[in-house]
C-alpha cells in the first residue's frame, strides 16, 4: 500500500520562470502532503529565493545536461516509490496527489498514473479545444479501469501521438530501470518512456478528472520545441513503433498539423 511519504512531486526549475512558485504552491496546498524537491541544472539565487519561501528544498544536477538528464535526475532525486516530474510552469489542483494515491492502491499492479488536463493560456483556464478533444479521445478505452491492463487499448491510446500529458504524470519507480528517458530523444522523450512502459504487464491507471493544468506560453518547453523542426523526425520514430513505415508517415503529416493549436 502506498502511503504520502511514498510520494514526491519533484519540480525540474530553470532559469527564471515567474511561475515558479504559483507551481509550489498548488503542491503545498494538496489535500494529502506529500514530499516536495526542486532539481535544477541552472541553480540561481531567484530559484533558491523562490523555493524557500516556500522551505522546499532545492537539489542541483551537476551531471547529464538536457531535458533527459534532468529528468532522470529528478526520479533519482525523489528517491521514493512514485514520482511525479512536475514542471515549473503548471499548476496542479489540490486533490491531485489525494487521488493518485487512492487510484494507486485500488489497482492491480499499476505502471502509471496519470490524470486528464487543462491549458493555462495568458492566465485563464482553458478546458476544451481541439488538441484537448483529441487526446481525450484517444485515451477513452483507458476510462474503463477493466481496460487498464490491456496491453492492446494502453497501445491503441499512443498510436496516433502522446496522448499523456507528461507533468499529469506519477511514476511507479519499482517497475522500470533508470535511467527511464532518453537523451537521444528531445521532445518525445514522454512519448518513448510511455512507448516503452506500454510493452510492459501492468495497469495505465487513468484518473479522467482535470487534475492538473499545463501553461502554454510562448517561453515554453513545449511551445520551443513544436517550433524546432527535428520533432518532426521524433515523431515519425515514435509513431513506427506502432504502424508500417509508410503508414506511419502519411500519419506524421496530420500530427503535425495537430501540434499548431499550442502556439495559437
Amino acid at each position: 500500500m502506498f502511503l504520502p511519504a511514498d510520494h514526491t512531486f519533484a519540480v525540474c526549475a530553470y532559469g527564471e520562470s515567474p511561475f515558479l512558485g504559483e507551481c509550489i504552491q498548488s503542491l503545498r496546498a494538496q489535500t494529502v502532503g506529500t514530499n516536495i524537491v526542486v532539481v535544477t541544472s541552472t541553480p540561481s539565487q531567484y530559484i533558491e529565493s523562490v523555493c524557500a519561501q516556500f522551505a522546499c528544498p532545492v537539489v542541483v544536477n551537476e551531471g547529464e545536461a538536457g531535458i533527459a538528464g534532468d529528468w532522470n535526475f529528478a526520479v533519482r532525486t525523489a528517491g521514493t516509490p512514485l514520482v511525479t516530474i512536475a514542471h515549473q510552469d503548471d499548476v496542479y489542483r489540490p486533490h491531485y496527489a489525494e487521488e493518485a494515491l487512492r487510484m494507486l492502491n485500488q489497482a492491480e499492479q499499476p505502471l502509471l498514473y496519470f490524470t486528464d488536463y487543462g491549458e493555462l493560456r495568458e492566465g485563464h483556464e482553458v478546458l476544451d479545444n481541439r488538441l484537448l478533444r483529441v487526446k481525450r479521445f484517444l485515451l477513452r478505452g483507458l476510462k474503463n479501469p477493466a481496460h487498464a491492463a490491456r496491453k492492446g487499448v494502453r497501445r491503441r491510446a499512443l498510436s496516433l501521438g502522446c496522448s499523456i500529458c507528461c507533468p499529469s504524470v506519477t511514476l511507479v519507480t519499482s517497475v522500470f530501470e533508470q535511467p527511464l528517458f532518453r537523451s537521444d530523444f528531445r521532445s518525445n522523450l514522454d512519448w518513448q518512456a510511455w512507448e516503452y512502459l506500454s510493452r510492459l504487464d501492468g495497469s495505465f491507471v487513468y484518473n479522467p478528472q482535470v487534475l492538473m493544468l499545463h501553461r502554454i506560453h510562448e517561453d515554453s518547453e513545449t511551445s520551443k520545441l513544436i517550433q524546432d523542426q527535428s520533432r518532426r523526425a521524433e515523431d515519425l520514430a515514435m509513431l513506427k513503433k506502432f504502424w508500417p513505415e509508410p503508414l506511419a508517415r502519411i500519419i506524421n503529416v496530420a500530427y503535425a498539423k495537430g501540434q499548431d493549436s499550442n502556439a495559437s
